[in-house]
C-alpha cells in the first residue's frame, strides 16, 4: 500500500468527512450537522491519509482553551474526526496519523491533547489516559423528587426560545467555565453547538426548548431539553431528555431540575453525561431510583509534561520527582522535578533520584484530579 499523508485542503472537505461517515457506520448526517461541523473544521490542523485519489483515513484538532485544577485556562489540541476507511484497517493508518498529529500538536505549543473516545481501548497506546468520568441517568420521577436548598424560593423561572436565550446562556457558561476543570471555553462559531435542532433527530421530541432561572431581573442559570410524549392505555408517559443544565447558585441549579422533574405529562428523566460528581445525586430524594450508569468521558494527553504540570496549581504542597515513560513522544521520557502549591507550580529536568515511576498515560488520567495517583 502507498499513502500520503498530509494536511487537508478546504477543497477536499467533502470527501474527507465522507470518509469519517464511512468510518462510524456511514449513516449520513443531517444536513444542519454536517454544515456545522464543516464550518468548524480547522482544516490547517486536520489531516487526511491518501490511497490514490481515495481519502483512507482522517484526523483532526479543534484550539481550545481548557480549565484545569487552580481556575486557568490551557490551551489544549481537542483530537477530533479520526477515522480509517474499513479497507485500510490495522495497516498503520491511525498510528501515522496519530503520530503526526502529536508531533504537530508539539509545534503548536498545546502542551494538551483532550478528546471522548468512541471506543475506549484504542487510544491508550497513544499515551491518551482516560481522566474524567459522566454519568448517565434514567430518573423516574414518578418516584423521586428533589430537595431545594435555602435561597429556592427567589428563584423565578421563564421559558425563552433557545436562539433568544442564547446569549444569557453563554454568559453563565462562561462564568462556569473557571470552576470546573475540563470544562472548555467557548470558541469562536462553537456557542452554535448547543442550538443544533436538526428536526430529522428529534425522533418524535418537541424542538428544543429552553427555560432560564432568574434572581432579581438577571439570569443566574438554564435548562435546554427535548419533551418526548408517549401514552398508553394508563394515560401519558413521557421522557424529558436533558441536554444541558448549568446554574451560577445552588438555589438556581436545584430549582431548574425541579422544573424540569415536574413537567407535565412527562414521568422519566433521561440525562447523559453528567459529572460523576454531580450535586443532581444530593438532591434527589431517591438516588437508587435514578438508575446511574457511570462511563469514561475525557481523555488526556500530555504533550509536554513539564509545560502541562506547571499549568495548573496543587492544592497542598508537592515536591517530588517523576519517572516518566513514554514511547509515543520520547522527549517526555526522564525525571521530572514538579514542585509546587495552590499559588503556582513548576515542573524541571532533573537528574535526581525518583520518588514515582509512571507512564505518561498514567499522567494523564491524574491530570485533572478526577483520578487519584
Amino acid at each position: 500500500m502507498t499513502t500520503e499523508l498530509r494536511v487537508l485542503r478546504p477543497t477536499e472537505w467533502d470527501q474527507w468527512y465522507g470518509t469519517l461517515e464511512l468510518a462510524f457506520g456511514g449513516a449520513p448526517e443531517a444536513p444542519e450537522e454536517r454544515a456545522l461541523w464543516r464550518e468548524l473544521t480547522l482544516a490547517d490542523r486536520s489531516l487526511a491519509m491518501w490511497d490514490g485519489d481515495e481519502v483512507v483515513g482522517t484526523a483532526g484538532a479543534f484550539d481550545f482553551r481548557m480549565t484545569v485544577p487552580g481556575g486557568v485556562t490551557v490551551p489544549v489540541a481537542g483530537v477530533t474526526m479520526v477515522g480509517v476507511r474499513p479497507t485500510h484497517r490495522r495497516r498503520g493508518t491511525l498510528r501515522g496519523m496519530m503520530r503526526r498529529q502529536l508531533d504537530d500538536v508539539r509545534a503548536w505549543g498545546q502542551p494538551v491533547a483532550v478528546l471522548t473516545a468512541s471506543e475506549p481501548d484504542i487510544y491508550g497506546r497513544f499515551g491518551y489516559g482516560a481522566a474524567t468520568h459522566m454519568v448517565q441517568a434514567r430518573i423516574d420521577t414518578t418516584r423521586v423528587g428533589i430537595r431545594l436548598p435555602e435561597g429556592a424560593e427567589g428563584v423565578r423561572l421563564r421559558l425563552s426560545k433557545p436562539d433568544e436565550a442564547h446569549d444569557a446562556c453563554e454568559a453563565v457558561y462562561a462564568r462556569r467555565v473557571a470552576t470546573r476543570p475540563a470544562m472548555l471555553e467557548r470558541r469562536p462559531g462553537w456557542s452554535a453547538l448547543p442550538l443544533l435542532d436538526p428536526p430529522s433527530r428529534r425522533d418524535g421530541s418537541s424542538p428544543l426548548q429552553c427555560v432560564l432561572a432568574e434572581v432579581d431581573g438577571r439570569t443566574v442559570g438554564y435548562a435546554r431539553y427535548f419533551a418526548q410524549p408517549r401514552y398508553d392505555e394508563t394515560g401519558a408517559h413521557g421522557t424529558v431528555q436533558v441536554r444541558d443544565v448549568e446554574a451560577l447558585t445552588p438555589a438556581a441549579y436545584a430549582v431548574l431540575w425541579r422544573y424540569l422533574f415536574d413537567l407535565d405529562l412527562m414521568d422519566e428523566i433521561v440525562a447523559r453525561n453528567r459529572p460523576s460528581d454531580d450535586p443532581l445525586w444530593q438532591l434527589v430524594d431517591n438516588v437508587r431510583l435514578c438508575r446511574l450508569v457511570s462511563g469514561d468521558s475525557l481523555y488526556v494527553r500530555l504533550v509536554d509534561v513539564g509545560a502541562a504540570l506547571a499549568a495548573r496549581t496543587y492544592q497542598a504542597p508537592v515536591d517530588v520527582v517523576f519517572e516518566v515513560t513514554d514511547d509515543f513522544c520520547p522527549w517526555n521520557a526522564g525525571r521530572w522535578r514538579l514542585s509546587g502549591d495552590a499559588k503556582g507550580a513548576s515542573c524541571e529536568r532533573t537528574g535526581d533520584a525518583a520518588d514515582l515511576a509512571l507512564s505518561v498515560r498514567e499522567l494523564g488520567s491524574a491530570y485533572l484530579g478526577g483520578v487519584s495517583l
